[in-house]
């Protein structure tokens, strides 16, 4: 086995659930152009248009899974909480469709409890505070329907958080948003920093007191892109207690495709301004046509060992971002893929405990501190009635 690292990595998970931070599934269900949101359609049991289907979730081993209720942010606010709602309806049905293979899962026993069973452990988690709307109330009512983190901000800033694409609005988060940190504490519910600036990073380690995630980011060092964790913060996950789960997204493992996604996003902006429609959608056509850079398994490898040297092994995971992302890596094209990244991993020294840490020890770890101390908050304080703007605000018009 020693010599055959493929082999190693399919035994250890054998003996460890495989959990993935982050998979856009649902998203791709309800945008499927032939049944948009309809589970039954969009046949898991057979090969599916996008990265994700159970013959392929079992190739890959797949143990548990977060499928990701997302909502983009750029929707009226009117409507992000129905649009949330939705997602987590979805994600539940699609789930409850097939219960010889996924099982919804709420705690770190129920992920192990299926995965003895054999089945993929389903957890939910909502990409961006912004289906808040504001309220604590919105929160308790999301993580009683299964939501088990929340991103904190997508591309956008909410009220309370600033993300990481866009110029800074608060520095960090403001008191509100240290509330929300608080009471998901008090829930047993993960507070996830991908998408987040640094600033708003810096502020929830500091008023967190559960372990934080990254539910899908990789090492800034390596591709410095704003959507990536600095080395600074890294250095401050241990004593956090939290993880970075690394994404295989191209534009933030790889600083060319990263690089060359930008080019295309202005170059696309510019085409927008042709006046002629024909002539515009021909230069969309052309900048479309382009071949862009590759990232690779390999590099995928680099961002989970730059995390580990600079976090330590207790402190770094897997979040793939498939179905969220048009062209994967080379070498992990799908969610079959995750035994090769092990077995790479395996090439470079990696012993089966330290295998079996970033596959799922780790996760398992942070969801029952998280769970531990959502019970000893729980003891000490009721739920939060802080609102935004505060109740006693001034709210008088101009």
């Amino acid at each position: 086995m020693a010599d055959d690292p493929l082999g190693r990595a399919h035994a250890v998970l054998a003996r460890v659930p495989l959990i993935d931070g982050h998979n856009d599934l649902p998203w791709t269900i309800r945008e499927y152009k032939q049944a948009p949101g309809d589970v039954a359609a969009y046949d898991l049991r057979a090969a599916t248009p996008g990265h994700t289907d159970l013959p392929r979730l079992r190739a890959g081993r797949v143990g548990a899974q977060f499928w990701s209720v997302y909502v983009p942010g750029d929707r009226p606010a009117g409507d992000l909480v129905r649009l949330q709602l939705e997602q987590i309806d979805l994600a539940r049905r699609m789930i409850a469709h097939y219960p010889d293979d996924l099982a919804l899962a709420l705690t770190a026993d129920e992920v192990e409890q299926a995965f003895r069973a054999g089945r993929v452990a389903s957890l939910l988690g909502a990409e961006g505070g912004h289906t808040l709307v504001n309220s604590l109330g919105t929160l308790r009512a999301y993580h009683a329907l299964g939501v088990r983190y929340l991103t904190l901000t997508h591309n956008v800033h909410t009220d309370w958080a600033d993300c990481a694409v866009l110029p800074p609005r608060h520095g960090g988060l403001t008191p509100f948003g240290e509330e929300v940190v608080r009471e998901m504490n008090r829930l047993g519910m993960l507070v996830d920093l991908s998408h987040v600036s640094p600033a708003t990073m810096d502020d929830a380690l500091r008023v967190s007191e559960a372990p934080l995630i990254f539910s899908h980011s990789s090492a800034r060092a390596i591709a410095d892109t704003p959507r990536n964790v600095p080395d600074d913060v890294l250095r401050r996950i241990p004593d956090n207690g939290g993880i970075v789960m690394v994404t295989f997204l191209p534009a933030y493992v790889s600083q060319a495709a990263g690089e060359a996604r930008e080019a295309r996003r202005k170059a696309r902006a510019e085409a927008a301004k042709i006046g002629d429609l024909a002539a515009r959608a021909l230069r969309l056509a052309e900048i479309d046509a382009e071949p862009q850079p590759r990232a690779t398994l390999a590099q995928v490898a680099d961002h989970v060992e730059h995390v580990r040297r600079v976090a330590g092994v207790d402190h770094v995971g897997l979040g793939g971002d498939f179905d969220g992302m048009s062209a994967a890596p080379v070498g992990l094209e799908d969610v079959s893929k995750y035994p090769h990244l092990l077995a790479e991993l395996a090439r470079r020294g990696w012993t089966d405990a330290e295998l079996e840490k970033l596959a799922g020890r780790n996760l398992l770890r942070v969801l029952r501190a998280a769970e531990a101390t959502a019970v000893r908050l729980q003891a000490a304080r009721p739920a939060s009635l802080a609102t935004f703007p505060p109740a006693n605000a001034d709210r008088r018009g101009p």
